[in-house]
């Protein structure tokens, strides 16, 4: 079924669009339509200092349809809260788990206005399952999961879904710690995925370095090795961090290396 959304409806907030931000940049790169001049320009100048991007955009969602496939189809996942959502695409979170399993129920959380303002469209999933969307933000996790618990089971497992957001955190600490606080009320058999950039590319380095001096809105490239202490406490399921593309890829797809890595996680 389709849940309202959790509490009463705040209203939409002012879009700001004079001041380019990350959800409609991607949704640019992917080749969608809900972005603004400013989001196009600044998308464009990143796009000339590192032509790949757009390649990376599609890396991260083809990961995490390979990733909520496998969480539904191979570990039996029910529930999921995908934090950092985004604008509504094809292949959203709750359409990939709901093919497996239409009784599956997810939470969208994202505090982005234009997101909010396209809430309705992640809400329309199988009736056997639920869909339900939070106007709320990662940094804090624990109103996220609070609010969470009216459309999920927390005696059962859940998959939090971390694509593309953490990045948004510049500091270390702070994003492990978002990430342990996220994980504290699930049991055991809940899983986490995750999926960012990765310095290991100079022009990316140099391109993000440039959006972020012209920008509010930062973004921080991680080492892999910071990006797989994310699941410290977590069993790694192989092949542990990868290059999205390299993570479990479709028989016969093209060898292809990415700046963007992802991996899943258990949790014991």
């Amino acid at each position: 079924m389709v849940m309202p959304s959790s509490g009463p409806v705040p209203p939409t907030p002012e879009i700001d669009t004079s001041v380019p931000h990350s959800a409609r940049m991607w949704n640019y790169w992917l080749g969608g339509k809900d972005n603004y001049l400013v989001d196009q320009e600044a998308a464009e100048q990143f796009q000339a200092a590192f032509p790949q991007i757009a390649e990376n955009a599609r890396a991260f969602r083809a990961f995490l349809g390979r990733g909520v496939t496998h969480l539904a189809a191979e570990a039996g996942i029910r529930q999921f809260v995908d934090v950092g959502t985004g604008l509504p695409t094809e292949n959203n979170t709750h359409e990939l788990a709901q093919r497996v399993a239409p009784e599956c129920r997810i939470v969208y959380v994202d505090n982005d206005p234009l997101v909010l303002a396209h809430a309705r469209a992640l809400l329309v999933g199988a009736p056997e399952g639920a869909t339900d969307y939070l106007h709320a933000d990662l940094r804090e996790p624990e109103a996220v999961m609070e609010a969470a618990r009216r459309t999920l089971d927390f005696e059962q497992p859940v998959a939090v879904i971390l694509s593309g957001i953490l990045g948004h955190v510049t500091d270390d600490d702070e994003a492990r710690d978002l990430v342990r606080r996220l994980l504290a009320p699930l049991p055991s058999g809940s899983h986490l995925l995750v999926c960012d950039g990765t310095d290991t590319n100079e022009e990316l380095r140099s391109a993000q370095q440039e959006h972020n001096d012209r920008t509010p809105v930062q973004y921080r490239l991680r080492t892999p090795e910071a990006i797989a202490s994310f699941f410290d406490g977590l069993d790694l399921l192989a092949p542990g961090v990868a290059p999205c593309t390299q993570w479990r890829p479709e028989p016969g797809a093209p060898a292809q290396h990415v700046d963007s890595y992802g991996a899943i996680g258990r949790k014991p």
